[in-house]
């Protein structure tokens, strides 16, 4: 989603980078570039002004540090006013009480159901007791549509099919939530417009019978700026608690992911980054503005590889990855588990500098295509032609390029794949981390 945004904010940063003495002239035309890259990304006039202000106050009256050029420290200055501007903490849920009640409120087709059953599962990972809710009394097959997810995730749905009171099926909900041992409530309510005030009244009395601790607007993210006046109309009539941010994945310009936190002042507390359950993250203004500044998030990368890895698997793995005794099976492992982080793009977004930058240039339709060739032709080996890759003669590769469906030459261009990957793990077993660019390209 900040893809665009990140690339001009790359491109004001190349004048940045090469000042030499920081001056009221020079940073203002610097930073002008780095104010029509926000505005050009969607972000509210105001706040990219304020924000613009704030940083050229901060440059202006900042001490030299001999160690580092004027131009980088302008770019640190940007860094933290940006953390700053998204939230400066990791605001998580506020969950108190038994059972816990959590408001899930937005527009139609929002990603509201699809949220609560995906926050619905990370609280249920983090060994809480989730009921989801089904609220919406007004959507055709809204309820079937919760229900279903719940099954899929294998988490408890209370419907009430044909009844049209909210309030009455909020009721019940809380009673069988305490009769069966459910601590936190997950209310999938109607989508309606901040304009509508008949419905904006029901979803008031729906707070004021559940209380809940949390009021959460679910943003589509490629909404772009009235996404703000939206959070604006919401939060004035029910007082939001958060925000979870919808399709990050997707192409949006970004602006209004920092305009809404700015404006309303109400903390973005998840990112949905993918249609899958899991793909729901905890929001970090740290990690998001290095991203954003093409400083990577190898934190974030790290957490992927831990959730996606198994442990022992990968231990194995890398112990004979040092002892130089990688056969193809392992490869293959390797290659799925490391599919299980997501895509690759995403994957190698959260890298710094050019490796992050080269993201963009990657078409995921291409990386799963190459994938799903190199797992035909490793599946179409023998067990014996995995173990030792060495015996692959011109034969045996004809008769696997015909069992998996490709040329012999798909076959060579994977070993040559499977060569290099070698050479470049025992390069690591001499020099460390030191070979690490090298494995890089």
């Amino acid at each position: 989603m900040f893809d665009s945004l990140s690339g001009k904010l790359q491109n004001a940063f190349r004048n940045l980078r090469g000042l030499g003495k920081i001056s009221e002239s020079n940073a203002s035309e610097a930073l002008r570039e780095v104010r029509l890259a926000l505005l050009e990304a969607d972000v509210n006039f105001k706040v990219a002004r304020d924000f613009i202000e704030r940083v050229k106050v901060k440059a202006l009256g900042a001490e030299v540090v001999q160690s580092i050029q004027p131009g980088q420290q302008i770019i640190k200055i940007i860094h933290d006013e940006l953390v700053d501007l998204l939230g400066s903490a990791n605001a998580g849920l506020q969950l108190s009480g038994n059972p816990s009640c959590v408001l899930m409120v937005g527009l139609h087709g929002s990603g509201k159901t699809t949220s609560s059953g995906k926050l619905g599962r990370l609280l249920h990972k983090q060994g809480r007791t989730p009921l989801l809710v089904a609220a919406d009394v007004y959507r055709p097959a809204a309820m079937e549509q919760l229900e279903t997810l719940g099954k899929q995730l294998d988490l408890p749905v209370y419907v009430h099919k044909g009844e049209t009171d909210v309030l009455k099926i909020a009721r019940e909900a809380l009673a069988f939530a305490k009769a069966n041992n459910r601590n936190t409530l997950i209310f999938d309510t109607a989508g309606r417009l901040q304009i509508d005030d008949e419905l904006m009244h029901e979803l008031a009395a729906i707070r004021d019978r559940t209380h809940p601790v949390e009021v959460l607007l679910v943003a589509d993210a490629m909404t772009g700026q009235e996404a703000v006046r939206i959070a604006e109309g919401f939060h004035k009539q029910v007082g939001l608690t958060g925000l979870i941010l919808t399709k990050v994945d997707g192409d949006a310009r970004g602006g209004a992911a920092i305009s809404m936190r700015a404006v309303t002042g109400v903390p973005i507390k998840f990112l949905g980054v993918g249609e899958k359950t899991d793909a729901l993250e905890n929001f970090d203004p740290g990690r998001l503005a290095s991203r954003i500044l093409g400083m990577g998030d190898m934190i974030g990368l790290i957490e992927k590889a831990e959730a996606a890895f198994d442990q022992q698997s990968a231990q194995k793995q890398a112990e004979k990855m040092m002892k130089g005794q990688l056969d193809l099976e392992d490869w293959l492992d390797q290659m799925r588990q490391m599919r299980k982080m997501g895509p690759l793009s995403q994957i190698l977004e959260m890298l710094p500098g050019e490796l992050g930058q080269a993201a963009k240039s990657i078409d995921p339709r291409d990386v799963e295509k190459n994938f799903k060739q190199m797992e035909a032709i490793i599946n179409s080996m023998t067990r014996q032609e995995r173990r030792d890759p060495e015996i692959l003669n011109a034969s045996r590769r004809r008769r696997i390029a015909t069992g998996s469906g490709n040329e012999v030459q798909d076959v060579n261009r994977l070993m040559k794949q499977f060569r290099e990957t070698q050479k470049l793990m025992k390069t690591l077993q001499k020099t460390g981390l030191k070979g690490l660019p090298k494995l890089f390209g």
